[in-house]
């Protein structure tokens, strides 16, 4: 039911930003650099026996008033306990490259499609009088994350704005720092700040145009 919500809100979004009034008209044709803005966003997850953080830097490019695109760099730290024993612990560091799109049917909302390849270090600590030994080992793995989000601030481009959202792994990678040592894949909650580059005063009259 989760995924089929989730995909019911993109499919929706989607059909705004290709539904959206053919006479509107644009200021100016091509690449416009103050369409450009960064930003980063931190991630904070608890659930049963684990605590995911991290934080992911971003630099995106502002299609359009309802489609932003990014390129963006991830670090996450996860600890579980009670691993394969009671009392064990698991450490996790990942990093990597990743990418998204968000789209905008509102000002105010946001669906998200995220893509990840992370590089992961895994330390396992043995619970005391455990069989099991230390041990620590290295992987990589790909994330697929969809979700969406609340956004205050934002009017169209060029504009600085926060924003909270919520996202899903749904790649079913056994691998992934989103899933828990059952493979159940637990919410993401990420809030951050995005903020514009080389503002001028014409695409700040855009940026402001109202909906």
């Amino acid at each position: 039911m989760k995924k089929m919500i989730i995909a019911a809100l993109l499919v929706s979004a989607l059909h705004t930003v290709y539904a959206q009034d053919e006479k509107e008209e644009s200021t100016s044709h091509g690449f416009k650099k103050e369409n450009l803005f960064t930003g980063g966003s931190i991630m904070a997850s608890f659930y049963t026996g684990g605590t995911a953080l991290g934080i992911s830097p971003y630099f995106g490019y502002s299609i359009n008033k309802f489609i932003d695109v990014a390129a963006s760099f991830n670090v996450n730290y996860n600890s579980e306990r009670d691993y394969y024993n009671y009392g064990d612990k698991l450490r996790q560091t990942t990093y990597g490259p990743g990418a998204f799109v968000r789209l905008y049917p509102v000002r105010f909302l946001f669906a998200q499609g995220s893509y990840e390849h992370n590089f992961i270090k895994l330390k396992y600590i043995p619970a005391s009088n455990s069989s099991y030994l230390l041990t620590t080992t290295k992987q990589d793995a790909n994330s697929a994350l969809i979700g969406g989000g609340f956004c205050n601030g934002r009017q169209g481009t060029g504009d600085i704005f926060y924003y909270f959202s919520v996202m899903w792994d749904v790649s079913r990678v056994a691998e992934s720092p989103y899933v828990d040592g059952l493979g159940r894949n637990y919410p993401i909650f990420r809030a951050g700040l995005q903020i514009p580059l080389f503002q001028g005063g014409d695409s700040h009259r855009y940026g402001k145009r109202r909906w």
